[in-house]
């Protein structure tokens, strides 16, 4: 068997159980639009317990879209956009009780990391 060389396990809805064997392979886990629902319980526990360095934020434009955009959008049909990343940040930021500047640091030294390309993409 070869080993796995890690990735993004994308719009992470396991279980911690799950999530730790994702991390023991070098994963990181994809959180967005979903852990913004306050009543997606599990995900945000698991949003605000592992640890930081194993968690890149996302937003699966246009699909899985904040709980805002629902409210939003309902009768159009919620869509996802990049530009809200910051109020996701902040969600997940809320969620762990730190700034949203260490959010978006660590967020992005993880992906930056299991994607050693991104840096040259801004």
């Amino acid at each position: 068997l070869c080993p796995v060389p890690g990735g993004i396990a994308h719009a992470f809805n396991g279980s911690r159980q799950q999530a730790d064997e994702f991390i023991k392979l070098g994963f990181k886990l994809g959180f967005g639009g979903a852990m913004t629902f306050p009543r997606a319980s599990r995900i945000r526990e698991l949003a605000a317990t592992l640890p930081l360095d194993a968690i890149v934020l996302e937003t699966d434009a246009p699909d899985i879209p904040p709980e805002w955009k629902v409210a939003q959008d309902a009768e159009r049909g919620a869509r996802n956009t990049p530009d809200q990343l910051p109020r996701i940040a902040q969600i997940l930021a809320d969620l762990r009780g730190i700034a949203v500047q260490e959010i978006a640091e660590a967020t992005t030294a993880n992906a930056n990391a299991v994607l050693p390309g991104l840096p040259r993409l801004h």
